[in-house]
């Protein structure tokens, strides 16, 4: 009785899909070892491959996401139903199926569609979004539902997402790039690949770019979760890797991204950026301790600069000032600006970078500030003394 209840429900998805009334399935209640998924999603996504059945294994402290034929994918059901789930949830266009799994018997139950419509399976977009809220990598990463609607809570995380598509694209509009088809990317420390996945998206959907692109970060379950996301749906030109950004490859890289790269790692990045004469460099930078720890004010500023929370912003103020000043120096137009309203993010500024010529002028400027704070290095500036003749012959000084 209890196979025979299974395999209803195996001719029920196989008939779903055949009949494309399929929206998206649940496998739940698992009695079986702690290393295995403890709940699997699956749903619909187009790939250049085609259809494709996407599975979200949902293990105890990770998700990795695959990409399956459609035939693939009831095989993948039929198989994890034999292993241990207890509980699976077909739901269709013309009707919802349960099935209850026991010790020695099964139960089927059938009630009204929870969806009457079938989710997009494409990446369809608002009239003025450069991305579309369907894009199957912001389903997998939990920022909108199966029918492509940013959930409640990932709002601000959205808002995010669409002002650096809208920063990166207005580089891009003033750099040498537009004219060259095939581009290398990298962002380093890419975290969980927000923005990642959405620069990729763009360039590779919306502008058509032959696009080559690395994410770098030092978490192995990220990174793992990230290549999985993007192998899953046919990003071929996207790849993640683990590692530290001052160790990360980037050579002949077109645009260079870290966001969020903490204290000296920003400056490991755009070091890396100039080296290899990006034609864009965006940073967006946190933790700025180097130069505080450094730094004696003036005497007209200590009685303002002696409480802590003026220090550090005054800190941040100088290091990113500097940061702005030297890609100065070495070529390239810069920009620094807030990222996002602080109400939707802690870290909040920004340097944009565009390559324009040589060098524009001396250091005589950062020198004395430097000096008048009391600062005897500071990282990119050191990196760039210690790589003179490297970079000499990058042709940059």
């Amino acid at each position: 009785m209890k196979d025979d209840k299974t395999a209803q429900f195996i001719d029920l998805l196989q008939e779903s899909l055949q009949g494309q009334t399929f929206v998206k399935l649940t496998l739940a209640n698992y009695k079986g070892s702690a290393d295995e998924p403890q709940r699997i999603l699956a749903r619909l996504i187009d790939t250049k491959k085609g259809t494709r059945f996407f599975v979200q294994y949902k293990f105890a402290t990770r998700d990795v996401v695959k990409n399956h034929s459609l035939d693939e994918g009831v095989e993948i059901v039929k198989n994890n139903l034999a292993k241990g789930f207890r509980n699976a949830h077909l739901f269709t266009t013309e009707s919802d199926h349960q099935l209850e799994v026991g010790k020695k018997s099964a139960r089927l139950h059938r009630g009204k569609p929870t969806f009457t419509t079938r989710p997009s399976t494409g990446h369809d977009r608002a009239k003025n979004d450069l991305i579309g809220k369907d894009a199957y990598y912001l389903k997998a990463l939990g920022i909108t539902t199966e029918h492509g609607e940013v959930k409640a809570q990932q709002q601000s995380k959205w808002r995010q997402i669409n002002k650096f598509v809208e920063v990166i694209r207005d580089l891009y509009e003033r750099s040498g790039l537009k004219e060259k088809q095939k581009l290398r990317i990298a962002d380093m420390g890419s975290g969980k690949g927000y923005l990642t996945f959405a620069a990729y998206d763009y360039f590779t959907n919306t502008l058509k770019k032959d696009v080559e692109m690395v994410g770098v970060d030092t978490k192995t379950e990220t990174v793992r979760l990230c290549n999985d996301i993007a192998k899953a749906g046919g990003f071929t030109g996207l790849r993640f890797e683990e590692g530290l950004i001052a160790n990360a490859d980037a050579e002949d890289v077109d645009i260079l991204i870290a966001l969020h790269a903490c204290d000296t790692a920003t400056d490991d990045a755009l070091f890396k950026g100039i080296s290899q004469k990006a034609e864009i460099i965006l940073a967006a930078p946190c933790c700025h301790r180097e130069l505080k720890k450094q730094m004696q004010p003036p005497a007209e500023l200590k009685s303002i600069l002696k409480h802590p929370v003026m220090l550090e912003r005054t800190a941040e103020m100088i290091t990113d000032g500097i940061r702005a000043m030297i890609l100065e120096q070495n070529g390239y137009s810069t920009k620094i600006f807030e990222f996002v309203p602080t109400e939707h993010t802690p870290k909040n500024n920004m340097i944009a970078a565009v390559r324009t010529s040589g060098r524009k002028k001396d250091n005589a400027d950062i020198q004395d500030l430097m000096a008048a704070y009391g600062i005897r290095e500071q990282h990119l500036g050191e990196l760039l003394k210690d790589n003179t003749e490297k970079i000499t012959s990058a042709g940059i000084l």
